[in-house]
């Protein structure tokens, strides 16, 4: 009885294409993330305007993720979850903003919840950003200062007087 390695072979070069087609499917996957607050949706109605203060929506709801930039009468809890497909840039699938204001007194004057139409799409105007003023090119650039500094007339001076 003779025994071939063909078969053998054979079969080794399946399961190799198998696992490199297995390894490459799943470079394809979709990535999912979230970031920011975890949203309680049953603690985040419980705050309630004209009912809870400062502290209580801190023990309520923990910490913001931020505070209002010049003053700090608004609390902002974000919260994103995004999709991203293989090296796509991540797409925002779901957010939520949620903005506790409070009064001088520190009490809940409002609360406010906000989603996906806070999340503003920017597309780049091509490779150049327009700009107000001159349309000049290199080598205007470069020279075109050439004879202006000092010239009679101009702010540098005169050629009598050089001050």
């Amino acid at each position: 009885m003779i025994r071939t390695l063909a078969p053998r072979g054979a079969a080794a070069g399946r399961f190799l294409a198998v696992a490199a087609l297995g390894l490459a499917l799943a470079g394809c996957t979709r990535v999912r993330d979230h970031k920011g607050y975890i949203i309680d949706t049953a603690l985040v109605e419980s705050v309630q305007p004209g009912i809870d203060n400062r502290s209580s929506v801190q023990a309520t709801l923990g910490r913001p993720t931020l505070e209002a930039e010049f003053d700090s009468s608004t609390w902002y809890y974000i919260a994103r979850d995004t999709r991203q497909l293989a090296f796509a840039n991540p797409k925002a699938v779901e957010q939520t903003i949620l903005a506790v204001t409070f009064d001088p007194q520190g009490n809940v004057a409002k609360v406010e919840k906000s989603g996906l139409d806070k999340v503003v799409s920017i597309s780049p105007n091509g490779d150049k950003t327009p700009t107000l003023g001159r349309d000049r090119g290199f080598f205007r650039e470069l020279f075109g200062n050439i004879g202006q500094v000092g010239a009679v007339g101009q702010s540098g001076g005169t050629a009598d007087n050089p001050n």
